[in-house]
C-alpha cells in the first residue's frame, strides 16, 4: 500500500518540471490527483490543455487516478472550481500543493509595474486563493489536511536579477507560516519546499550563468541531481501520515540533498534606558553588531 493511498491531492503547475513529477510519484503512492496546468509560458502567456492531460494519460497508464484541471490559479472564481472539482469527484481533498509559477526577469532599475504585477499574481494571488478554498473545506471537515507551497532560494537568499520572484517566494514563505499557526487547530499542517532543479524556468537563465552555477538544461536533467524528480519524494513525504509532525517548516530539497532551514530569530538586541538618539546609536551600533555580521562583509 502506498503512503497516500486513498487521499485526495491537487497539484497546481502539474504539466511539467516539478509539479509533473510531484503528481506523478503521488498517484504511484496511491493518491487520487488533479493536475492542474493552464499551460502557459514561462513567462505566463497562452493556453494549452496539453501538458496537464498528458500527465493524466501517465498516470491512467500506470494504473493510477487523476483528472485534469485547466484552471487560472489567480482567478478566485477559477480557483475555487479547482477544489470544487477535487470534491465533486471524490468527496473530499487532503492535500494542496502550490507549484504554479512564472518568471518576468529583469533588473530592479529595469522592471516595468508590468513585470511585477504578473509574477506577483500568478505566485502570490494563486497561492492564497486555492489556499483558501481548501482552508475552507478542512475548517469544515476538521479531519485534517496537508498545505505544501514552494517559495525558492531566490527569496531566501535575494536573487538579483528576481525582485518580483524573490519578493513573492517570500511572500509565500511568511503566507505558509501564517497558515501554520491558523490551521493547525483543525488538523492541517503548511510548510514550504524552496526546490533546486533544471525545469523551464532554470533553462532562461543565460548559458553564461549557467555554467558558472555549474547547472544544466532541464533535457539533459533526467538521472542526474538537477532532475526534478528529485524533490517530489520529500514533498510526499510532507503529505503523508510520516510527515504530519512537521509544521510551519522550510525545507530546502536540491539534487540529493535536503536542507531544513532556520526560523527567522533575533541576532542581537540593543536595550536602551530612553529613546535612541543617533549619537548614541552611532556609538552601540558598531560594537554591537560586530558579533552578529563577520567583519568585511558587505551587503
Amino acid at each position: 500500500m502506498g503512503k497516500l493511498e486513498g487521499r485526495t491531492a491537487i497539484v497546481t503547475g502539474a504539466g511539467r518540471g516539478i509539479g509533473r513529477e510531484v503528481a506523478l510519484l503521488f498517484a504511484q503512492q496511491g493518491a487520487r490527483v488533479v493536475v492542474n496546468d493552464i499551460g502557459a509560458s514561462v513567462e505566463g502567456e497562452g493556453k494549452d490543455n496539453t501538458p496537464a492531460q498528458q500527465v493524466v494519460d501517465d498516470i491512467k497508464a500506470g494504473g493510477g487516478v487523476a483528472v485534469a484541471n485547466y484552471a487560472d490559479v489567480a482567478d478566485p472564481d477559477q480557483a475555487e472550481d479547482l477544489v470544487r472539482t477535487a470534491l465533486d469527484e471524490w468527496g473530499q481533498l487532503d492535500i494542496l500543493v502550490n507549484v504554479a509559477g512564472i518568471l518576468r526577469d529583469r533588473m530592479i532599475f529595469n522592471m516595468t509595474p508590468e513585470e511585477w504585477d504578473a509574477v506577483v499574481r500568478v505566485h502570490m494571488r494563486g497561492t492564497y486563493a486555492t489556499t483558501r478554498f481548501a482552508s475552507i473545506h478542512w475548517r469544515q471537515r476538521r479531519d485534517g489536511g496537508r498545505l505544501i507551497n514552494f517559495t525558492s532560494g531566490s527569496g531566501l537568499f535575494g536573487a538579483p536579477g528576481q525582485p518580483n520572484y524573490a519578493a513573492a517566494k517570500m511572500g509565500i514563505w511568511g503566507f505558509t507560516l501564517s497558515c501554520a499557526n491558523a490551521l493547525s487547530r483543525y488538523g492541517v499542517t503548511s510548510n514550504s519546499i524552496a526546490p533546486g532543479a533544471a525545469t523551464r524556468m532554470t533553462d532562461s537563465v543565460p548559458g553564461d550563468r549557467r555554467s558558472a552555477m555549474n547547472t544544466t538544461t532541464s533535457d539533459a536533467a533526467k538521472g542526474t541531481e538537477r532532475d526534478p524528480a528529485n524533490i517530489a519524494p520529500p514533498v510526499a513525504y510532507l503529505a503523508s501520515d510520516d510527515g504530519g509532525w512537521i509544521n510551519g517548516r522550510c525545507i530546502g530539497v536540491n539534487g540529493y540533498r535536503v536542507t531544513l532551514y532556520s526560523q527567522i530569530k533575533p541576532e542581537v538586541v540593543l536595550q536602551g534606558n530612553a529613546p535612541w538618539d543617533l549619537d548614541s546609536l552611532g556609538q552601540r551600533m558598531p560594537q554591537a553588531l560586530q558579533q552578529a555580521i563577520p567583519q568585511g562583509e558587505k551587503r
